[in-house]
């Protein structure tokens, strides 16, 4: 049996993910596709793998002890991979990196500049998804590393193979409609009666500012669901409502609005991604270090990240 690694990877997914479709999703394939080529592994294996269980695929004992071997097949191919890339030294090197929206406006280009004056040779991708996708494309291989958030009122859940490294701090600030707020410091909690524009409960975002203002004493009154940061602040600027913005969601904001400091001192720490089995990798090292560095240059103190556990 001589199985590709095509085929193996495909294989580990199905067991993480429970169903071809989740693979498909994740991996960028039609179920087709995807099922075309577990068909294929099964006749190479001569034996059953898969076994339906309701609407899911789950393996069999065979498929099992296949995708065990897969596992560390692909590590080691991954390794071998990381070995010739440090054994090039200073050869060009790509990787691919999970943003979202105000990371990719602001942060992205200002590390970018960073890399390319201290290593040129090393090139970046980027590919913009929600936060709260991110980490499963990196554990998966799909991203080499992703910018992943944790904010005061509520962290995000932890992925066991991988490992987080905070490079900043940003505040978060109460925005609202030009000269509607005669204030220097605001509390959430002078906002209960107030519309409010705010992402989906489902994002990560979302979540953190429900729940602050639940912890300030009050259930927001969302009038408008708006999943980018520029799209509330337009909305605000509209004066439809008023809502919270960070420090890179301000930084290339063009909205009629007023930026508002909070007493409540609401914050979000921003990391870095990656495998655990790759921290080693000298250039996924350089691209920490220089947008830890391009973070500082925007205002945004490392130092004050607090320690992110694995």
């Amino acid at each position: 049996m001589e199985p590709s690694l095509h085929r193996l990877r495909l294989l580990r997914e199905l067991e993480r993910r429970g169903t071809v479709t989740a693979v498909a999703g994740a991996l960028d394939y039609t179920v087709s596709a995807v099922s075309q080529q577990l068909a294929l592994l099964e006749r190479e294996a001569g034996t059953p793998l898969f076994e339906r269980r309701g609407r899911r695929i789950g393996l069999t004992e065979a498929g099992l002890v296949l995708a065990g071997h897969a596992e560390t097949i692909l590590a080691a191919v991954e390794d071998a991979g990381h070995a010739m890339e440090s054994a090039r030294a200073g050869v060009g090197t790509t990787l691919t990196a999970g943003v979202w929206a105000s990371v990719a406006t602001t942060l992205l280009p200002a590390g970018i500049r960073v890399l390319a004056r201290d290593h040129p040779g090393i090139e970046v991708r980027s590919r913009e998804l929600a936060p709260e996708d991110s980490t499963g494309a990196v554990r998966d291989g799909s991203l080499d590393l992703a910018f992943v958030l944790d904010y005061s009122s509520y962290t995000m859940a932890r992925v066991p193979e991988l490992t987080r490294t905070p490079i900043a701090v940003e505040s978060l600030h109460l925005v609202a409609p030009r000269g509607s707020i005669d204030a220097g410091e605001v509390a959430l909690r002078d906002f209960a009666g107030k519309p409010w524009v705010l992402a989906h409960p489902r994002s990560h975002f979302g979540r953190a500012v429900r729940l602050a203002c639940r912890e300030a004493g009050f259930e927001p009154d969302i009038r408008h669901e708006a999943g980018e940061q520029s799209t509330a602040l337009a909305l605000v600027a509209a004066g439809l409502g008023v809502t919270l913005a960070s420090d890179l969601g301000l930084g290339t904001s063009t909205a009629e609005v007023d930026v508002l400091p909070l007493s409540d001192t609401l914050t979000r720490t921003v990391s870095i991604a990656y495998r655990e089995r790759d921290a080693r990798r000298r250039p996924l090292r350089a691209f920490v270090d220089a947008f830890t560095e391009a973070a500082l240059g925007l205002g945004l103190d490392a130092a004050e990240a607090r320690p992110v556990s694995r």
